[in-house]
């Protein structure tokens, strides 16, 4: 039976979307229908393969619905990215990575990443373009990837509560590294050799950043110890003033 409703998220307009109520339950559940016949349609036949009215009928939504939700391809794709980064962020926590420094489980855990977007390469091909014609309207969509992937960096780095400015920077030049490298590998320019190679070195950078905070908890550390020391020097001089 084909399913009409109204969604929460009813405009295609970032700053309403953003705004609208949450979904209830039984708009989740069909959400993930949606975006689980797209994953499918984008499997067998790549970014083309995926037509609104065929994703309509393979998830039994109505037509009007399934804008309602996603008013375009590219916002269902996008959508689709994110849900799979999802899934790949649930595998990962039951199986971390085991490097012996940050950048080392970071580029471990893109790397497995990777091997899981490989597997299914029109899947990626077609997000992955998604992503490259993404315009404004699709903002709140591609934020939501960006903030998956930032979720998924930042628990290979140990789950990093509060990490500093330049530790987020970090973590964004290794997100468009690895968004960079699986684009061109799609497109043939590039060998999974090379891709590992990129990896790898921009997750060093995860280590510097790592480094430098440490050193500078240290210094505060340092700091915050001198003063006390000051302080404490400070009372017994007075009082030792005070003494007739």
């Amino acid at each position: 039976m084909i399913e009409v409703d109204r969604p929460a998220v009813e405009s295609s307009g970032p700053a309403h979307r953003s705004s609208a109520p949450p979904l209830t339950e039984r708009q989740r559940e069909r959400r993930r229908r949606i975006l689980r016949a797209t994953a499918r349609l984008a499997c067998r036949g790549g970014f083309e393969a995926v037509q609104m009215r065929e994703v309509a009928e393979s998830s039994q939504v109505a037509l009007g619905t399934l804008y309602r939700y996603f008013p375009s391809k590219v916002h269902l794709l996008v959508a689709t990215m994110q849900d799979q980064l999802e899934r790949l962020h649930g595998t990962l926590r039951k199986s971390p990575p085991t490097g012996e420094t940050a950048g080392d489980r970071v580029a471990q855990t893109l790397m497995r990443a990777f091997g899981a977007l490989q597997r299914e390469p029109r899947l990626a091909e077609a997000m992955a373009r998604a992503l490259t014609f993404a315009d404004r309207s699709v903002s709140p969509e591609v934020d939501q990837v960006s903030r998956q992937t930032t979720a998924i960096v930042l628990d290979a780095m140990g789950g990093l509560e509060n990490p500093t400015p330049e530790q987020l920077s970090a973590v964004r030049v290794v997100e468009h590294t690895w968004l960079s490298t699986l684009i061109t590998w799609l497109a043939g320019r590039t060998s999974l050799a090379q891709v590992r190679v990129d990896i790898e070195t921009v997750c060093r950078l995860i280590d510097l950043t790592e480094a430098e905070a440490e050193a500078g908890t240290a210094e505060a550390g340092t700091a915050e110890a001198g003063t006390a020391r000051a302080g404490t020097a400070q009372v017994g001089t007075a009082q030792a003033a005070e003494t007739p």
